[in-house]
């Protein structure tokens, strides 16, 4: 957990003069790290008393095809590639823009694990 709220210091070194203290609202949380194994997920309370789903595991994921318009739900293989980091691929860690194999091919993960819950990914041909 980390706070998010504003620095004390000013770009020049001097502090400013803070009207109140830190607040429960302003901490962060740390990121889902989303890997491929058996589903789990994760329920967290969010700013208003809202909640989120985060999945921490997955197995399946949603794949649409562009071409043809159908989509199924499909086992994931491995991670190929991944632009955010190059170690996510050795971890088989699943972040949006990540390229997975999946039973039906190749395909490109749109939603974001850790945020919604789910996978969803389209077909790459």
């Amino acid at each position: 957990m980390q706070w998010q709220g504003r620095s004390v210091r000013k770009s020049t070194g001097g502090r400013y003069n803070p009207s109140c203290g830190k607040k429960r609202r302003e901490i962060g949380s740390a990121p889902a790290e989303t890997h491929i194994g058996i589903e789990r997920r994760k329920v967290s309370r969010t700013y208003g008393g809202n909640s989120k789903v985060r999945a921490l595991r997955c197995e399946f994921a949603v794949v649409s095809n562009t071409k043809t318009g159908e989509t199924k739900k499909v086992k994931i293989e491995k991670v190929e590639e991944n632009s955010a980091n190059p170690n996510y691929v050795r971890r088989n860690l699943l972040t949006r823009g990540a390229i997975i194999r999946t039973e039906l091919g190749p395909a490109r993960i749109t939603s974001r694990p850790g945020q919604h819950g789910v996978i969803n990914a389209v077909l790459i041909e």
